[in-house]
């Protein structure tokens, strides 16, 4: 249970409520309602799988790093709690859960395949030469939205667009704030980062526009959709959260980073799913 409890650890597992809610909400919107215990399980090894392949990857890359930052120097792998081969086993673990959850899907998760596991070992480069490198993040992870929606219909659709570029723009917007945590040592190691780039008070105007981009895509989303009042009621609350998350970060106090980060964002992901929900009901789905 020791090692279980590392494992978790060393890939943040508590870090899948971000995207998962949203892969759930893509799923329930396409489905019109539940779409089948079948579905519901593959998209949850499909997703479990994807973070677990892609967290365990990006902590063997960075291990190196991570042992030169304070911030990060006693992670798992620096530390030598968690071995390199272990954590490998995990990424090929995940890899597994992947295949398997989009192989038998449909067609379109099969072939869509391929790309997916292209971004999920690429972003973790990305850092090492593109201050976009949060941008791509979010193109990885929103993806879980839109391919909740593709494993129920097969197929892309306007709503899969919105839902992937309001998760996408609000996934970059809080990895930039994430990030001023490391400008000194960004700058100091030639890590690329948009902190690092262009100094701390423009990163934070740009996750500020970052995330009014995604509150918009996620109107967008409702509008594509035609949901009814209450999406549209969790939108508000999520607009609240994100403003709140902008509040707590300022260039002279940084201190609340992990709150907004993690905190805020949570409420983000599962509010959003849960008015999707209470929204699909009460249309009697």
């Amino acid at each position: 249970m020791r090692r279980l409890r590392l494992y978790l650890e060393l890939v943040r597992f508590e870090h899948t409520l971000f995207a998962l809610p949203f892969a759930y909400g893509g799923m329930l919107l396409a489905a019109g309602g539940w779409p089948g215990w079948p579905t519901f399980l593959l998209v949850t090894l499909a997703m479990v799988g994807a973070r677990t392949m892609a967290m365990a990857l990006n902590r063997l890359i960075d291990w190196r790093l991570d042992a030169l930052n304070p911030r990060t120097q006693n992670r798992h792998l620096p530390r030598g709690l968690v071995k390199p081969g272990e954590t490998l086993t995990l990424a090929l673990l995940g890899l597994l859960l992947l295949v398997y959850a989009g192989l038998n899907l449909n067609p379109l998760t099969a072939r869509l395949l391929p790309v997916a596991v292209f971004f999920l070992v690429f972003y973790s480069y990305t850092k090492r030469f593109t201050w976009l490198c949060h941008y791509v993040l979010g193109l990885t992870i929103g993806a879980a939205a839109a391919g909740g929606w593709i494993a129920v219909t097969g197929s892309f659709a306007p709503t899969a667009y919105a839902l992937w570029a309001g998760v996408g723009l609000w996934i970059a917007g809080f990895d930039i704030l994430y990030a001023t945590q490391d400008y000194t040592f960004d700058r100091a190691h030639g890590v690329k980062s948009i902190p690092a780039r262009f100094g701390i008070p423009q990163a934070l105007r740009v996750a500020r526009a970052s995330h009014l981009l995604a509150w918009l895509a996620f109107l967008w989303a409702g509008v594509s959709y035609g949901a009814g009042p209450l999406y549209y009621l969790g939108l508000l609350l999520v607009g609240g959260l994100l403003l709140l998350e902008h509040r707590l970060v300022s260039p002279e106090d940084l201190s609340k980073v992990e709150v907004a980060f993690f905190q805020a964002n949570v409420g983000v992901s599962l509010g959003m799913f849960l008015f999707i929900v209470l929204d699909l009901l009460a249309r009697g789905a």
